[in-house]
């Protein structure tokens, strides 16, 4: 078995852990408070304005006069976008989290960019043995379930393109076999869901659908990870259901925001 993608360090340092995901949340979320962002991260008030305090200092945060926090220069590009993966992220952030709480598992969204997957929102239920937040990270689109999802959606042309061999002649390791790939693509769009035992990191099942626009592209992968121990195949119906009536209901709310 391939070994995982994303291994936590072996001594974790919290602070920088802190740090890190409030950036991401400053980035890809426009703003928040200091409370809001002590709530998301289970820490103090005192601890989360010592993070933001440093964060301002590197010029990654801004204090508005609103006393709310925004993506500071060294983050400014994406602060307020109005892409479509930031207002993708703003409309689905709220069917994410009521997901979470509704399956009491973990629930992510993510987007696809070439060959990548990038989560880019990541609610984490409340159990003790949880799959922890994954919001900001990257992972080969192949290896993850809204990747798959998401390539499922391109014709073997550009399916080509995105894994040209001369991508990757510094790490050829990297290719996936396309001809297994077409295969598995096949399945997952007849099947219209995708399921990932274990296939980007040990101990962990994930089941996601596709998020679609308006004009039945795929703009994103919704999923539920769960540790391996929980996945019950016979839930499988009712948690794809489950999912597809949420990515619905995000695909509505895009279509009434034009």
């Amino acid at each position: 078995m391939d070994k995982p993608l994303k291994t936590p360090p072996p001594y974790p340092i919290a602070s920088v852990d802190h740090a890190l995901r409030v950036a991401t949340i400053l980035q890809m979320e426009g703003g928040a408070t200091v409370a809001q962002l002590a709530e998301r991260l289970g820490v103090a008030r005192s601890t989360a304005h010592r993070i933001l305090a440093m964060l301002v200092y590197r010029d990654f945060a801004v204090r508005g006069e609103d006393r709310v926090y925004r993506a500071g220069p060294v983050l400014e590009l994406a602060a307020h976008s109005q892409s479509l993966v930031s207002r993708l992220r703003t409309v689905a952030l709220p069917h994410v989290r009521r997901l979470a709480g509704l399956l009491d598992e973990t629930t992510n969204l993510s987007v696809r960019a070439g060959d990548t997957a990038r989560f880019i929102v990541s609610v984490e239920c409340r159990q003790a043995l949880r799959v922890g937040s994954r919001e900001g990270m990257v992972f080969p689109a192949h290896r993850t379930t809204a990747g798959l999802l998401l390539l499922g959606d391109l014709s073997d042309e550009e399916l080509e393109e995105v894994y040209a061999p001369e991508r990757y002649r510094d790490r050829p390791a990297d290719r996936p076999d396309l001809t297994r790939l077409r295969t598995e693509l096949k399945r997952l769009r007849r099947s219209g869901f995708a399921v990932n035992k274990e296939r980007s990191e040990r101990g962990l099942v994930a089941v996601g659908v596709p998020v679609r626009g308006r004009d039945g592209t795929a703009l994103a992968g919704l999923s539920v990870s769960m540790p391996s121990v929980r996945y019950d195949p016979k839930r499988l119906r009712s948690l794809v259901a489950t999912l597809e009536a949420a990515a619905h209901a995000v695909d509505e709310e895009l279509t009434d925001q034009h």
